[in-house]
């Protein structure tokens, strides 16, 4: 629920026991031992967290409980923001520090067993943390009011605060993203030696400072905000909802509805996936959980190794996309465009759809393709689970209702926790008992803790290119670059939030695009809110874009696959999410995927983009009746591309170049079964002539 969050805890949790796949027992496919904490390890943006024990894993914990209370003390009781956001990065940073490893732990140690507690260098670190924060909200209205000509003490605890986030940054996820806070700082203070037009003025280590800590534009600026209030809170509710026992309700609820079907393995997994995105915002993590517990059921169905593993990671990405928690970019949208969250949610809702359209069609051609089966499963029916456990929808849907009556997105998240907590005690196994309401409050606030350095570093990315100019520069030059044109804008912005979410991960990849491709959208005609969500989808997809895809990586590793192809495929089976937010930045018409302009509007976009996804899903599945031949795919799939300007002419296209590839599939099957019937029927006569005088004599 945060990048949305690394939720290892949920992750954990979620892989409760699969239901038992009936039949013998089979080695290949039952037995499948794997190592769901080395697997987030190698391939998750976010690095593994320790494995406390003893005093010092009660002393995180309190800490931890301390982070959650404050974030939910805050909902009731607003204190200024320069009080608080402070206080929170002093706690969040210091509890970073005992929680993250500062290098890697050795194969020796963990083989040996030793204690994975925090060294006397963490605490140092973790008390050094606390320092610069702790002056600051000593005096914060002094502080902030001496931004302009800060002491020598403000500069030192400043340039302190600067050093434990990219220090807290490199230990959550990796040393890429402190390089590229040190870039944008050596860009500040070295302006006038770059050439035009990214040449500025030279901004000295006072100014610096002053902008980025003693200011709102930076350190405090708006992912902090994010961090300090929505994602902690996000993050607390699905730790309450992991321990209520949803997670296992939702995977359960998934076999259960989809698994005895042909192609219901492929459907039991999407399914699930879209469930565990309500609970568990990493892609990575929902991937290798999907894994543990289905590629046995993908397997035995007759999955190839590579295609399993695409399901997986199309599956588990989808999990970021999933609303109503979203991600944490979906957090900044709402704050960034001063909007209600419901109304990001409601954005976010047919592209959702058509997302998971388009891997459900996939599913349904590779069930044909591969001659899948159904298998047996020892699950209880669909009917009695919903019944028994269908209470847990219920706090998910009351985020919404609060939301829609009113209520802010903090609040409403905050009641909808206290909902689950009081719905679990309709299962005596779930009951949220004093020790689990101290176990959740801390995994809640140990879930955010991979994303408040990053929220942090991203704040003083900001704070750069707003002191620079930098980011207006870049979005003219894109605009230039592409000469005004509308499409060749979208396209170089959606190729350059890829790229840039190969560096660093998806929230960060958010922020900083968005200051620097938003401006450019806007530039060319494009809505602010479209330009938004546009950005949003690129840097989410960043997680399956070669080359380095990481949930298709992690997804190979656990079924034997090929990563190379695993990767290909997953994108495969992506593709439409690719394709679908130019429709909402191509055209006025295209805003309806966004639920926007009218109820005809929205229609027209719903059912031209479901075409279109139907008509990619044919072009790189190559099934519609039968196999479809590369003049029909190739048909197919060139009449998806016009319908993504969702104009009248380019409609018309569109659906053209499709009915023609579609009528020349229907003819040519339909030859195809003549042709077999009478070779059928001609093979039928001639046995029986040659039986005849067989019979005679």
């Amino acid at each position: 629920m945060t990048e949305r969050g690394s939720h290892r805890a949920e992750a954990s949790n979620a892989a409760s026991p699969a239901p038992t796949l009936k039949g013998s027992p089979d080695p290949d496919t039952d037995d499948v031992a794997i190592d769901e904490e080395a697997l987030i390890a190698e391939f998750e943006a976010e690095k593994p967290a320790r494995h406390t024990s003893g005093k010092p894993d009660l002393i995180i914990k309190i800490v931890g409980v301390a982070l959650s209370a404050f974030g939910l003390y805050w909902v009731f009781n607003p204190m200024a923001t320069q009080f608080y956001l402070p206080a929170f990065l002093m706690i969040g940073l210091a509890m970073t520090f005992l929680v993250y490893r500062g290098w890697g732990r050795s194969d020796k140690d963990r083989e040996a067993g030793k204690a994975d507690n925090p060294h006397i260098a963490d605490w140092v670190l973790a008390v050094v943390a606390a320092v610069p924060f702790a002056y600051i909200i000593s005096d914060w209205d002094g502080f902030f009011r001496r931004a302009i000509i800060p002491t020598y003490l403000d500069l030192i605890m400043g340039t302190i605060a600067i050093l434990v986030v990219l220090e807290a940054c490199r230990r959550t996820v990796g040393i890429l993203v402190p390089i590229v806070v040190l870039g944008f700082f050596a860009y500040a203070y070295f302006g006038p030696y770059f050439p035009d037009p990214f040449q500025t003025s030279s901004f000295g280590w006072i100014r610096l400072v002053g902008h980025n800590v003693m200011g709102t534009q930076g350190l405090f600026g708006v992912p902090t905000d994010v961090a300090a209030t929505y994602i902690i809170l996000f993050t607390i509710y699905g730790a309450v909802l992991t321990a209520s026992g949803a997670t296992k309700f939702f995977i359960d609820l998934s076999f259960s509805a989809f698994g005895q079907s042909k192609s219901g393995p492929g459907r039991t997994v999407t399914l699930a996936g879209f469930l565990l995105g309500t609970v568990s915002g990493s892609g990575v993590a929902t991937t290798v959980t999907l894994g543990g517990i289905s590629w046995p059921l993908l397997k035995k169905a007759g999955y190839p190794k590579e295609h399993g593993g695409g399901v997986l990671a199309a599956a588990g990405i989808g999990a970021i996309m999933s609303p109503p928690t979203l991600g944490a970019a979906a957090f900044i949208i709402a704050a960034l465009l001063n909007v209600s969250y419901l109304e990001v949610l409601i954005w976010a809702t047919i592209p959702t759809l058509l997302y998971y359209l388009g891997i459900i069609l996939a599913i349904e051609m590779d069930a044909r393709k591969f001659k899948t089966h159904a298998v047996d499963i020892e699950t209880k029916p669909v009917g009695k689970l919903l019944l028994r456990f269908g209470y847990h929808f219920s706090s998910l849907i009351a985020i919404v209702v609060f939301m829609a009556l009113g209520m802010t997105p903090f609040r409403a998240v905050v009641y909808a926790t206290i909902l689950a907590f009081i719905l679990s005690f309709l299962d005596r196994e779930s009951w949220m008992t004093p020790k689990r309401i101290w176990e959740a409050l801390a995994a809640g606030a140990h879930g955010a803790l991979s994303v408040i350095p990053v929220m942090a570093a991203a704040g003083l990315i900001v704070g750069i290119m707003t002191l620079t100019g930098l980011g207006l520069k870049l979005a003219n030059i894109i605009v230039d670059f592409a000469g005004g044109s509308l499409f060749l804008t979208a396209l170089f912005s959606a190729i350059s939030v890829i790229l840039l979410g190969l560096a660093v991960p998806v929230t960060a990849s958010f922020i900083i695009s968005w200051v620097i491709i938003g401006p450019a959208l806007q530039d060319v005609g494009v809505p602010a809110f479209a330009a938004a969500m546009f950005i949003f989808y690129y840097s989410v997809l960043s997680e399956v874009s070669p080359p380095t895809a990481l949930s298709p990586f992690a997804a190979s590793a656990i079924t034997g696959g090929k990563p190379i192809k695993t990767m290909w495929l997953t994108w495969r089976y992506t593709l439409s999410a690719f394709l679908v937010p130019f429709v909402f930045v191509l055209s006025g018409p295209g805003i309806g995927l966004l639920m926007q302009g009218g109820v005809g509007t929205v229609l027209l976009a719903l059912v031209v983009s479901a075409v279109a996804v139907a008509a990619l899903a044919v072009a790189t599945g190559g099934w519609v009746l039968g196999p479809a031949n590369v003049v029909e795919r190739v048909l197919i799939g060139l009449g998806s591309l016009p319908l993504l300007v969702m104009e009248p002419m380019y409609i018309g296209i569109g659906a053209a170049l499709i009915a023609v590839g579609l009528v020349l599939h229907v003819i040519r099957v339909k030859r195809n079964q003549h042709k077999h019937k009478d070779s059928t029927k001609d093979a039928t006569t001639t046995a029986a002539e040659t039986r005849a005088p067989r019979t005679a004599s």
